[in-house]
């Protein structure tokens, strides 16, 4: 079934030869099946013969957000142990409440999130956590796009139920569910282990997802234990020999940004996870700099405490001008850039979403231009970046198929998410 998008300026993410970003224009998107098969200013009458019409007036259409950091079912723990430090709250609170989950918890705490990205203009997204099986179901029943991972500690029965997950999983649902290898962080799986790891990754032809660097005291316990920075550590033992994407990086030495960059890391830079939790704040100005891949993520809801990917593009953009005490640093294109098409690049997704390009799927979102604070759209980049929310997303589409259409969701039934989620979140932290 072919869908024609009308009247919406189409913000498509495609840089032109001179290096800058497309800007903005009144057109037409023609999607046949779930792919996009035409972004033009206007479609023919033979081409767009027999669509149905999506009317985009007053939104703008980009493509979807990619979220590359999340825990979703962290969902049901959100509010849970705040304004604590990192170890006090994952370890006296996180950690004990993980520890009586089930795979029904998962499911609807995963929904919970799911409902949540939808909404806000998330369309494809990374998540690492445990009862995997049970998140992959609740994303293949919303819609959503996703790379999902079992996440490990030192447990090789953990690293044998990640490889299953891939292998089960990998390419499901359309396509729209891949899968990675997960090992935790330094700090949970030693040297020997993540090398095992690495090397289950390169059989599969994966990639890696791992926190790294996400605090100073884990960086100074890891110095003293193994005589080396985690980064360090990780190129010496050949962990990033494989494809790595690397959660936090808050605390990098200069030698470590040049290893980041000489072994291709990609960066999931998470700010307000990292404000909230005191951790300070990823040099991502500088990484750009060195040609590292920045893309975004949300962390979970539980440290967060909101999956709007809006919020999280603003912050990533102050923070570096508050820094740097420069305003130019992290213009708002380059901010988009990241959420977008370095976040398809971080996933290796980078031939089907990122861009709104022909032949790419049609993963893309409707943001409602009608509001005051996104008026008098002198700059309509500028404006999605400093002034919008993910309350301003009206529509949203993944693999040419709505998942929202003003402001409703069609695919999930979120008054019985929220109701379920409410009853697990109540159950889990009773004393």
């Amino acid at each position: 079934m072919k869908k024609l998008v009308k009247n919406a300026y189409i913000l498509t993410m495609e840089r032109q030869a001179d290096g800058s970003l497309r800007q903005p224009f009144l057109g037409e998107i023609l999607i046949d099946g779930d792919s996009i098969t035409a972004v033009k200013e206007a479609l023919s009458a033979s081409e767009a013969n027999g669509a149905e019409i999506i009317d985009g007036r007053n939104t703008l259409v980009m493509p979807g957000l990619i979220n590359t950091h999340s825990h979703g079912a962290m969902s049901l723990l959100r509010g849970y142990g705040d304004d604590l430090p990192l170890n006090t709250w994952l370890f006296d609170r996180v950690f004990p409440v993980e520890d009586k989950m089930t795979a029904e918890d998962v499911y609807w705490g995963g929904l919970l999130s799911i409902c949540e990205m939808i909404r806000s203009g998330t369309t494809c997204f990374a998540d690492m956590y445990f009862f995997s099986d049970a998140f992959a179901e609740a994303v293949k029943e919303s819609g959503i796009r996703a790379n999902i991972s079992r996440c490990v500690d030192h447990s090789a029965a953990k690293l044998k139920e990640s490889c299953d997950f891939y292998t089960k999983w990998q390419g499901a649902a359309a396509g729209r569910i891949t899968a990675c290898l997960a090992p935790h962080s330094p700090y949970l799986c030693p040297p020997d282990f993540l090398q095992e790891i690495a090397q289950e990754a390169k059989r599969l032809g994966t990639f890696l997802n791992i926190h790294l660097a996400e605090t100073a005291g884990e960086q100074a316990d890891y110095l003293k234990t193994y005589g080396k920075r985690e980064v360090e550590k990780l190129a010496e033992i050949g962990f990033f020999d494989v494809p790595v994407l690397g959660a936090h990086l808050v605390h990098v030495s200069e030698a470590e940004m040049q290893l980041l960059a000489e072994h291709q890391v990609v960066v999931a830079h998470d700010p307000r996870s990292n404000l909230k939790l005191g951790n300070g704040v990823a040099p991502v100005a500088e990484m750009l700099e060195k040609n590292i891949l920045v893309s975004i993520g949300t962390d979970s809801p539980c440290s967060n405490n909101n999956l709007d990917m809006f919020q999280e593009l603003r912050t990533v953009a102050l923070l570096q001008k508050g820094i740097t005490a420069n305003p130019t640093v992290l213009p708002a294109d380059e901010v988009l850039t990241c959420a977008t098409v370095n976040g398809a690049k971080a996933l290796q997704l980078e031939r089907e979403i990122g861009t709104l390009s022909p032949g790419k799927k049609a993963d893309m979102i409707f943001v409602d231009l009608d509001k005051p604070h996104m008026q008098p759209g002198h700059d309509k980049i500028s404006d999605l970046v400093y002034a919008a929310s993910g309350s301003d997303v009206k529509a949203v589409l993944v693999n040419g198929e709505l998942l929202m259409k003003d402001y409703q969701l069609l695919t999930i039934d979120e008054k019985l998410v929220m109701a379920k989620a409410a009853q697990a979140a109540k159950r889990l932290t009773a004393q």
